[in-house]
């Protein structure tokens, strides 16, 4: 059983997608479309940068989407194989998870973008800047994590913002309680802790103006039915009912992304490989939960006419 997966923010980088929309007219038609959803040339700042135009959180997030689909679309129609036809489910991190629930129909490609461009600037404003940090914990599991982030809260907050891998979770919240974090980590049996150059404290309960602003834009264009299940990153558990997605989604912004769990919960029903479209950012976090589970990077052409060739 494979698992298709969508990689979440930090996976942008300029350049990107421009192999794809150079070789195969289906990617270059998920830009163009990207691009008259939002109004503005996404497609370029990816391709040429400015690097801090494409990391500011409204691009990054329609950027990695419109990526991960081109891939999709790539896959589909330059090599005819159907996600739906060859896999037994979709998950993401964070934002990926819109980017699956476009590759299986839930959303069109035009509301995936301007949903993500929402969400991103939703998430930015949410908190001013300056006011929230997040950091890596690396050599952490869950347990130790959540030790150290009760420990260095002290009346901020501090919380478990992704469970990424069995070496490393991220913590969201107060910048003050972020950075006691990081100095006190040691003292808590964990190799270090690394702040994040990130603009906002994503995944904590300091994102509730966020997750109030897409529970709006949910309400007014809310998921369809999905081909494939999907793996919510709130629950790490298998949903297949469009109105149980929508209020997952809105839980998202300030939940905790539970990417290990999911992998494992996926493994657990069957699913041997995981094919990531569009990064190399979760197929490294995979192989350290589970070293049994094989798994499979589509960014260039030539690795999706290998994949393609391979299955059929």
């Amino acid at each position: 059983m494979i698992a298709f997966v969508f990689p979440g923010q930090g996976s942008q980088k300029v350049g990107m997608g421009a192999e794809l929309a150079a070789a195969s007219a289906a990617a270059r038609e998920v830009f163009e479309e990207v691009d008259d959803a939002l109004g503005f040339k996404l497609s370029v700042i990816m391709l040429d940068g400015p690097e801090e135009k494409l990391t500011l959180t409204e691009n990054a997030q329609p950027a990695i989407m419109a990526n991960a689909i081109a891939t999709q679309r790539v896959l589909e129609q330059d090599f005819g194989v159907k996600l739906a036809d060859k896999g037994a489910c979709v998950a993401g991190h964070s934002l990926g998870e819109y980017s699956a629930l476009c590759a299986v129909g839930a959303f069109d490609l035009a509301t995936t973008a301007r949903l993500l461009k929402l969400r991103g600037s939703a998430m930015q404003d949410a908190v001013p800047v300056g006011e929230g940090a997040m950091a890596a914990l690396l050599g952490a599991d869950i347990e130790k994590a959540k030790a150290l982030a009760a420990a260095a809260s002290e009346q901020s907050i501090c919380e478990i913002a992704n469970d990424n891998d069995p070496s490393q979770v991220v913590i969201s919240g107060h910048k003050e309680a972020i950075e006691r974090a990081v100095a006190m980590a040691k003292d808590h049996g964990i190799k270090r802790g690394v702040m994040l150059p990130v603009s906002a404290p994503f995944h904590c309960s300091l994102m509730k103006p966020a997750a109030d602003r897409m529970e709006q834009a949910l309400a007014e264009t809310p998921p369809g039915e999905m081909a494939l299940p999907v793996y919510a990153n709130m629950t790490a558990k298998k949903v297949t009912e469009p109105e149980e997605e929508r209020r997952l989604l809105v839980e998202q912004v300030t939940g905790r992304v539970r990417w290990r769990e999911s992998v494992l919960a996926m493994r657990a029903d069957g699913v041997e490989r995981f094919v990531e479209l569009g990064g190399k950012v979760l197929a490294p976090m995979i192989g350290r939960i589970d070293k049994e589970a094989t798994t499979t990077s589509l960014i260039a052409m030539e690795d999706i006419e290998a994949f393609a060739k391979e299955i059929g």
